[in-house]
């Protein structure tokens, strides 16, 4: 067990920028649209633009996978499809553990799309006694207390937190001591892991603060006068 909790896909061992990696997941998401549609190839251009990044940092990326495009013809779909799912490890089954059944822990709960991209939830776990055993997306939640046997039994090395930020740091530190040795962070908040364990940041309100940031300087530009200055109100 400690064998599969303590593996990696090839990504890191085979010296692939951090960078490439965050963007493996979109060059996925748009080749397997892309295989739903029978598309036997793609350009380097049309998947850059399906993936919304440019050509040359796309096929900068694929080198670094040993792909390389035919001239005249591009990517062959399919196996681009198998080749990056290796990479991200996406060929086997990942255990999940769901930690937190709230609003947003539920929600996650009936996502789809887990099990369609090589990851089966294992488990929905909650402090709150008066939830054991009620059913959410098919599965009953689960005590905190049962956590480190659920690991365990299950082989978990992801675990997802979607609890309120005040419990987020005590559930880190139960999940890594059960041995899980990846982190999907739901919580606002920065929580603290020994070396050799990932933690993935959701924060969707900083993300609506980058887009207010950014609406803030496109109305300021629209109101600046042809100098750059924005011009002083008129009276009337």
């Amino acid at each position: 067990m400690a064998t599969s909790r303590s593996h990696r896909p090839a990504t890191r061992s085979r010296g692939i920028p951090e960078a490439t990696v965050a963007r493996l997941p979109l060059y996925l998401r748009a080749l397997t649209t892309l295989s739903e549609r029978s598309v036997p190839t793609v350009s380097s251009e049309e998947l850059a633009t399906a993936a919304g990044v440019n050509s040359a940092k796309l096929r900068k990326d694929f080198s670094y996978l040993g792909s390389y495009g035919t001239r005249g013809v591009g990517y062959d779909v399919e196996y681009l499809v198998y080749q990056i799912s290796r990479e991200l490890g996406l060929t086997q089954d990942w255990p999940v553990v769901i930690v937190g059944i709230g609003n947003l822990g539920a929600a996650l709960a009936n996502y789809g799309g887990f099990a369609s991209r090589g990851f089966r939830v294992a488990a929905l776990m909650d402090a709150d006694a008066t939830l054991a055993g009620k059913l959410v997306a098919g599965l009953p939640v689960r005590h905190i207390d049962e956590l480190e046997a659920i690991v365990e039994d299950n082989q978990v090395s992801i675990g997802v937190i979607a609890t309120p930020a005040g419990a987020a740091q005590e559930v880190c530190d139960r999940l890594v001591t059960a041995g899980v040795t990846s982190i999907l962070n739901f919580a606002p908040t920065v929580l603290q892991v020994p070396e050799g364990v990932d933690v993935r940041k959701v924060d969707l309100s900083i993300e609506l603060q980058i887009l207010a940031f950014h609406e803030q300087r496109k109305a300021g530009e629209q109101g600046q006068g042809p100098d750059g200055d924005v011009p002083a109100v008129m009276p009337a």
